[in-house]
């Protein structure tokens, strides 16, 4: 489950929780909600820190070298004026 799929299941708790007043026999409409908020946070933060892991900065191995180039365009560095 992704970060999306974490954020849809406290939206869905909270709204449970806290925007509805159904009443369904034998079901705890806000503690389903709480649930749901708290597997959401669970996921959150398990992601997180997944993806904290996977962006570890490597060095690189070789050294980088840039180039500079002189673009000297007066009409005889470039060959076709000479």
């Amino acid at each position: 489950m992704g970060l999306g799929g974490c954020i849809i299941l406290i939206a869905a708790g909270a709204i449970l929780t806290f925007a509805t007043d159904w009443h369904m026999k034998g079901v705890n409409l806000d503690l389903v909600g709480i649930i749901l908020m708290i597997v959401g946070l669970i996921g959150v933060t398990t992601f997180s820190s997944i993806a904290r892991r996977r962006r570890v900065m490597v060095p690189p191995t070789t050294p980088v070298v840039e180039e500079e180039r002189h673009h000297h365009r007066d009409g005889y560095s470039d060959g076709y004026g000479v």
